[in-house]
């Protein structure tokens, strides 16, 4: 009895002409193209083949399931009747998802008049409002905006409330390689590490530098300073020259000395003097030394 309550506060909400009735209509009835509040069978409703999210994660989707189960769809989708007869999801694709799961039958829907171009600006906005988007997803979308649309960035952040530089750093992430995005995508490199990872100047050197960024858990300013000194020019060292070997004057004289005289001798030279210190050993040892020293001089 209480899902049954739940299940008709919507049409009290938006009242009983705006909702299709609870039973999904058969094969022998149209679905009809108003717009509005309604409930619409889930076999008329068909993904947005450019919704910006990629990445569905499957324990959310799973809680989500089992509230549906439980409680119903408290929030309708938005959609917009394509073309082909079928309803194309502008927002809401994971309760879509969820309810078919859950085994639903139909589903409360908005059904709006919308272009190409404003279906691709109202699904990247409301995943932007409910941060559902990965950065990458976030920056496909804006791409998505400016090549399918001609759209220039100032319009883009204008249409989805974001400023100039916002969409222009993140368009950046689109220039990371394959293995760099996948990180992102995955969570473990956040869009400030990754912009930090672009100014890394030689290619080959960014995947290290976001694995080294991931596991020694840099802040962003930390990645910042990280890349600053990885693009520094390293210093090569200068081979000094190698100099001739030249005999030491001074000590050869002193080692001659030092055999004629039978004792230490020191010569201390400083630019053109020096002196000349003997050792001796006792008196008479001194007077064996003058007495050389005299006959040499004579």
């Amino acid at each position: 009895m209480a899902n049954k309550s739940l299940g008709r506060g919507l049409s009290a909400l938006f009242g009983e002409e705006n909702m299709d009735a609870a039973i999904p209509p058969t094969s022998a009835e149209p679905v009809r193209p108003k717009n509005g509040f309604r409930n619409i069978p889930l076999r008329r409703i068909e993904p947005n083949r450019a919704q910006p999210r990629r990445e569905f994660d499957e324990a959310a989707l799973q809680e989500l399931e089992n509230s549906i189960r439980l409680h119903g769809v408290l929030a309708p989708i938005t959609v917009r009747l394509g073309d082909n007869g079928y309803y194309q999801i502008v927002a809401g694709e994971r309760r879509w998802r969820a309810a078919r799961r859950a085994g639903l039958d139909s589903i409360p829907a908005m059904v709006i008049d919308a272009d190409d171009q404003t279906m691709m600006e109202l699904a990247l906005i409301e995943n932007l409002q409910r941060e559902d988007l990965n950065p990458m997803e976030e920056a496909e979308g804006y791409r998505a905006l400016i090549d399918q649309f001609g759209m220039k960035q100032e319009t883009v952040a204008e249409r989805v409330g974001r400023s100039r530089s916002a969409v222009a750093n993140s368009l950046r992430l689109l220039s990371l390689d394959e293995d760099i995005r996948k990180l992102v995508v995955e969570g473990k490199l956040s869009s400030g590490h990754a912009r930090a990872v672009l100014a890394v100047q030689q290619p080959d050197k960014r995947l290290a530098a976001a694995k080294t960024m991931m596991e020694s858990g840099m802040s962003v300013r930390q990645a910042e300073a990280y890349v600053k000194r990885l693009n520094q020019p390293k210093q090569e060292k200068t081979e000094q020259p190698v100099k001739e070997f030249q005999p030491d004057y001074y000590a050869e004289v002193q080692r001659k000395l030092e055999g004629s005289l039978g004792r230490r001798v020191q010569i201390d030279h400083k630019k053109n003097k020096g002196k000349i210190t003997l050792e001796y050993y006792g008196d008479e040892d001194l007077e064996r030394l003058a007495n050389a020293l005299a006959a040499a001089i004579l």
